[in-house]
């Protein structure tokens, strides 16, 4: 059943960014609600596993990898909140490790201490040193870890895949 009707949400906001918003929607030629509604759809876009009570364990790895800092920054989410949130209820073959999920939590505004964590998660194997190359390594290392999953066989096709035309026949 697709819900058609809109309904009114008052929301409260500081006066800069109420500004920022009118800014902004004078710019682009819209209304004001129509620039909240973009950021409520991109938002939740987003961050869609989370609204889904079926997604867990390593499954919400790249919400919180991809969305992490903003997220536990403004929410305060600490590893014990993201433990529960990750882990409560999940089968053991796909529950995130401990250490991972604190390294996560530390991202969220202890980057050296996530630093040190990474560091000692990949056995010292890489340099960590500014924000950006920190990001990009705990990328790599949680999506190796829990996303691509080494082990699982990829199978590459070598030789090319010739295409017929929707209205049948053969065409080579």
């Amino acid at each position: 059943m697709i819900e058609i009707r809109k309904q009114a949400v008052s929301i409260r906001m500081n006066g800069g960014d109420v500004r920022k918003v009118k800014k902004l929607a004078q710019r682009l030629g819209v209304r004001d609600s129509d620039v909240i509604r973009f950021a409520v759809k991109s938002m939740l876009a987003r961050l869609a596993p989370l609204y889904d009570p079926e997604v867990r364990g390593r499954n919400l790895v790249p919400v919180f990898v991809e969305s992490g800092v903003e997220l536990l920054r403004f929410f305060e989410l600490d590893a014990m909140r993201l433990e529960s949130m990750i882990n409560e209820g999940v089968d053991p073959t796909r529950r995130v490790d401990r250490d991972d999920i604190e390294l996560l939590a530390l991202t969220g505004g202890q980057t050296p201490y996530a630093a040190l964590k990474l560091s000692e998660l990949n056995r010292g194997d890489h340099d960590n040193s500014d924000a950006k190359q920190l990001a990009a390594s705990m990328r790599q290392y949680l999506y190796d870890k829990y996303v691509f999953r080494p082990g699982v066989e990829v199978r590459v096709v070598e030789e090319p895949v010739r295409l017929a035309a929707a209205a049948g026949g053969n065409h080579d």
